[in-house]
């Protein structure tokens, strides 16, 4: 190595990624003078951040280009605003969408370093909780890919949700300190800063034209300052940017109180002043929680629009123009203050009028729905919003009272049309922060065909009648280049030698795998890959629980956020059912299964964390008795995130999509599980109904009851009592669960679960689901007995869906809602 080190050292610092002997110069030349480590000591994390910083240097190169580009060709431009960015780690990535990865992985060998526990030294950031996040990030991967302008804005969290572990069988939250390594690939933008204000009160006048004028005084300032990540598509010159904003105090101590020698006081206003970065999704279950939720979603809402008026006024000057360069997407309702935060900036600091402004702003935003549940409708509290943020209340008043004078002349003499279609819900002094983006915006999407049906048909059917044409569909997609490409090497490779590599960029390419379905040699080379994804998540869930799992039973799999309208406790339904099945030997022939449940419970929800404890609880009885547990295993994996899901993805024969029918919005992961060999157990919600129709009815376990279905039920008078009476296998379970067969040292401790069921009138219809459920897993169980016929529609599931690629959901956005056209670099 001492000759490297010398001709690095000594040589220029460029370095040629196409040859590994250049490569290896240039690692040790950034281990040298960027990292500061002597090449000759080092480790995995140093070797690692050499090999970022030396890819940060060619995202740098290529991230200017794209940006000269994006100015000298004046192109409109997509600003995707969201609360989450779930990226997961970028080196792989990186190398992966530069074509680098093989030169890399020579250079590295050759130093006696292996590129892949060079990765795992990469931690995952922390920047999302769930499907939101995950999609944010796959939405931009599409973008660059595609070499459509686009940007996310978001907020730099110093502290992610929460780190989940399991400690004597609950769930326990840590700080998600996910920077405490430092993060090699952002940039610090301290130059760009932006001021973010907050409180204060409002003084109107007439100015010299005498027009009305009003401007936000006496407020307490907070800086944002923007950290940039690159974002790099697949075999593609364009580099997105994913700006970030973090709070900074605007004065860092108060010298007066500092020389008293009060240092907790001089220092206090910085301390409050950036927490507003500090923690994804903080604690909202009391008044200061929720105010400071409410500050984050303003922050980051005022920091990106300022940048964004800012860039637009680097090459035009009217702004009453602004959106024919500009389309802003709102993901979810977070970023829904971004309606009055730029009419307050359009008609405050930029002098435009009022009708101009609204003008201007409904022809500019976009907005996501991602929820039907009605208690998942953000509203904010009257006060609260006066306190905060009173210039804002105050134009949202205004918005609502142009808003309401154009729905009485619609639904005349209809009061109860006028309620329901208020921005202000004056029963609980609130405002619908959904409502303020739908009447805020120029299209209002939902993201999957029965999810948008039921928006315009049920949760906002006087909208939908007053704007027709407003409400259309994009149903979601992933990106193909982290969900198969990366994290199923293996299966990528058997793909692009079965029918090429324009599947990379171009999912519906996929097709072309039908006809090897019938080819056993490609079916036994399939199933070869699949055992090897199962061995490698096996060996995974070992090092996370202790638990040994066998990767020939079949792997059962449900991960995703914890919720009651999720059902992973019918999921536990069938697993209890199975064992007592198991125990009698009353289960012909029984298939092995390894069933892993994962996902994280948000740290106020009781109940959610009850169903943890319970899967816990439930895998540590099954283990460890031996009549079962050669042919029943039950795993919970904790602190579910992106790099898990990697590992876990690719190695699941069975996924697991059983929401209550109308109440998941869309899901993703039930794309991500099939797109990787996995069959899908589910009900027709979401986007399930979707995958059903690509990969044809009998390549599909569908159950349970249809919306209508649930909706009828319920109108003629559920009652759960009615349904446990009539099915004795059903009675069992329940009774094991809240008998303390699973708890004895605490009988009573699942109590809450039959109350949930029986009290509180089993909202989510497990129990009414359970009998098909379980009729349908024996269905499951009879087809994986015939491996050959397993792998045949395991293979029609991955060549059928096409359909469900993020490219194909960006390429929608931007014909039909954005305007926007691929750059031409």
């Amino acid at each position: 190595m001492d000759h490297l080190v010398k001709e690095a050292l000594e040589g220029e610092f460029r370095v040629n990624m196409h040859d590994a002997d250049s490569i290896q110069r240039g690692l040790i030349s950034y281990m040298v003078r960027v990292v500061g480590h002597d090449p000759r000591s080092a480790g995995p994390r140093q070797w690692f951040m050499a090999l970022a910083y030396m890819v940060k240097g060619i995202l740098s190169e290529r991230g200017m280009g794209t940006s000269r580009a994006q100015y000298g060709q004046d192109t409109r431009r997509v600003y995707y605003l969201s609360m989450e960015f779930l990226t997961g780690r970028r080196l792989m990535k990186h190398l992966l969408d530069f074509g680098l990865e093989t030169n890399v992985r020579e250079a590295l060998d050759a130093l006696g370093q292996d590129l892949d526990e060079l990765a795992q030294q990469e931690p995952d950031p922390a920047l999302g909780n769930g499907g939101l996040g995950r999609l944010a990030a796959c939405f931009l991967d599409s973008m660059a890919t595609h070499r459509y302008p686009g940007h996310g804005y978001g907020i730099h969290y110093e502290f992610g949700m929460f780190s989940q572990t399991i400690e004597d069988g609950q769930q326990v939250e840590h700080p998600d300190n996910w920077l405490q390594g430092g993060n090699p690939w952002e940039f610090v933008r301290y130059s760009v800063s932006y001021p973010v204000r907050f409180n204060g009160r409002i003084v109107c006048f007439k100015d010299e034209s005498g027009r009305e004028r009003c401007e936000w005084v006496d407020t307490n300032n907070v800086n944002a300052i923007a950290y940039d990540l690159k974002v790099t598509g697949y075999d593609s010159p364009v580099i997105s940017n994913l700006r970030l904003w973090s709070a900074r105090a605007s004065t860092d101590f108060d010298l007066r109180f500092f020389n008293e020698g009060n240092y907790i006081e001089a220092v206090k206003d910085k301390t409050t002043s950036e927490t507003l970065s500090k923690v994804l999704y903080p604690m909202d279950s009391t008044v200061l929680g929720q105010e400071l939720r409410l500050k984050q979603e303003y922050f980051f809402v005022s920091a990106s629009l300022q940048d964004i008026i800012a860039r637009y006024l680097r090459v035009h000057e009217d702004l009453r123009l602004l959106h024919e360069k500009i389309a802003i997407q709102l993901n979810d309702t977070h970023p829904a203050l971004a309606v009055p935060e730029l009419m307050r900036l359009l008609i405050d600091v930029h002098g435009l009028e009022w009708d101009e402004a609204w003008s201007v702003t409904r022809e500019t935003f976009c907005y996501t729905n991602h929820t039907l549940l009605p208690e998942a409708l953000e509203t904010w509290p009257i006060g609260m919003l006066e306190h905060v943020l009173p210039r804002h209340l105050e134009i949202i008043y205004l918005i609502n009272h142009d808003h309401l004078q154009q729905v009485r002349f619609r639904f005349p003499g209809e009061m109860e049309v006028l309620r329901k279609m208020s921005l202000v819900d004056e029963n609980t002094q609130r405002i619908r922060m959904a409502h303020l983006a739908i009447v805020g915006s120029k299209r209002v999407n939902g993201v999957a065909a029965l999810h948008t049906r039921l928006l315009r048909e049920k949760v906002f059917p006087e909208f939908d009648e007053m704007y027709p044409g407003k409400f259309v569909n994009v149903t979601n997609g992933v990106t193909q280049r982290r969900w198969l490409l990366q994290c199923n090497p293996q299966l990528s490779d058997l793909i692009t030698e079965a029918v090429g590599a324009s599947w990379k960029s171009d999912l519906t390419a996929l097709h072309a795998l039908e006809p090897l379905a019938e080819d056993a040699a490609f079916r036994e080379r399939f199933n070869a890959i699949k055992l090897a994804n199962k061995a490698r998540l096996a060996d995974h869930l070992k090092e996370q629980t202790g638990y040994v799992v066998d990767p020939a039973s079949m792997f059962d799999v449900q991960v995703k956020r914890i919720h009651e309208y999720k059902r992973q406790l019918l999921n536990l339904m069938h697993v209890i059912h199975r064992y007592t099945l198991l125990r009698e030997g009353r289960l012909d022939d029984p298939v092995p299964r390894t069933v892993v449940i994962g996902g994280k419970a948000a740290p106020g929800y009781w109940l959610a964390k009850q169903i943890i404890r319970l899967t816990c609880d439930v895998a540590l009885t099954i283990n460890n008795d031996r009549a079962v547990s050669d042919r029943l295993k039950v795993v919970f994996l904790p602190n579910y995130n992106v790099s898990n899901a990697e590992i876990t993805i690719p190695g699941a024969n069975l996924s697991e999509q059983i929401s209550t029918a109308g109440t998941e919005a869309s899901g993703t992961g039930n794309m991500k599980f099939a797109l990787n060999g996995a069959l899908t157990i589910g009900t027709l919600d979401g986007a399930n109904i979707e995958i059903k129709e690509e990969v044809g009815d009998d390549n599909i376990f569908i159950f349970g009851l249809t919306t209508e279905q649930v909706t009828e039920t319920k109108r003629r008078g559920y009652n759960p009592w009615k349904v446990v009476e009539h099915d004795a296998d059903l009675k069992r379970v329940l009774d094991m669960i809240t008998s303390g067969f699973f708890s004895p040292q605490q009988v009573n401790r699942y109590s809450a679960i039959r109350d949930t069921l029986f009290d509180g009138g089993d909202q989510y219809m497990v129990l009414a689901d359970f009998r098909s459920y379980i009729e349908t897993q024996a269905k499951v169980d009879a087809l994986y007995r015939d491996p050959d016929a397993w792998a045949r529609k395991a293979i029609l599931n991955v060549a059928r869906m096409g359909l469900f690629s993020s490219d194909r959901s960006i390429q929608t956005y931007a014909k039909e809602i954005w305007g926007a056209e691929p750059m031409d670099i």
